[in-house]
């Protein structure tokens, strides 16, 4: 995969969204653009359909694309014994491994208490994964192409704690009182999440770089999959 990627100029991903999320972020480090195909289902991140292929190769080949460039989050997860860094694409999510457990998040804002959630968990999710997640547990959608963080706790045992969008200047940290917690990373790689851990949020130094043809629009993607404007 390393090879592959220095000796690349651009990193094709055929699949789904989900396949481009991980590819955004094992590549993280060589900052390549990618291209996605879609082969799979929803199609908020991938723009290309295979009988299109053909056509977009002669458009690429003549510079008649766009690359969007995507904001990452970068993830530090502290422990009394370890360091753990990882990328995020979509959202790093804090929750308990057991459905029938609540968990409780304190947050920090540059170092200072912030908040305490209470609940099935806390969302952090970038503007691309705004769409993820995020708006299933009732967060803002967010135009991708904007910096910020988006705060969203997930079935809150409170009514005063809406969702929080905030610019990507602030550092957040999360920790936790319980010893079972767990933070999964765009819905794909799990961290145990222990007592008296501390998990450091900030905006990745780089962000993702997606191809696109030059005339897709994100908010015709938007009307499409989301089939709005229809009776």
């Amino acid at each position: 995969f390393d090879s592959m990627c220095e000796a690349s100029d651009i990193l094709v991903c055929i699949g789904g969204d989900g396949t481009l999320i991980s590819l955004a972020r094992r590549s993280y480090k060589y900052h390549k653009p990618i291209l996605g195909i879609n082969v799979g289902k929803l199609g908020f991140l991938v723009d290309i359909n295979p009988s299109e292929v053909e056509d977009f190769i002669d458009k690429l080949y003549s510079g008649e694309f766009r690359i969007d460039e995507r904001m990452m989050i970068k993830g530090i997860l502290k422990s009394k014994s370890d360091e753990k860094l990882f990328y995020s694409f979509n959202d790093i999510v804090i929750s308990s491994p057991s459905i029938s457990k609540m968990v409780k998040v304190d947050a920090y804002i540059d170092k200072k208490w912030f908040n305490t959630y209470y609940g099935d968990g806390l969302i952090i999710s970038t503007p691309t994964g705004s769409t993820a997640y995020n708006l299933a547990a009732g967060g803002p959608m967010t135009f991708p192409l904007t910096e910020a963080f988006i705060l969203t706790p997930i079935c809150p045992h409170s009514l005063t704690q809406p969702p929080l969008v905030m610019p990507v200047g602030f550092e957040i940290e999360i920790k936790t009182p319980q010893s079972d917690s767990v933070v999964v990373v765009d819905g794909q790689d799990e961290y145990k999440f222990e007592k008296k851990s501390s998990l450091i949020v900030k905006k990745a130094e780089i962000g993702a770089k997606l191809i696109y043809r030059k005339d897709r629009s994100y908010f015709d993607v938007l009307r499409d999959k989301l089939s709005w404007g229809q009776c």
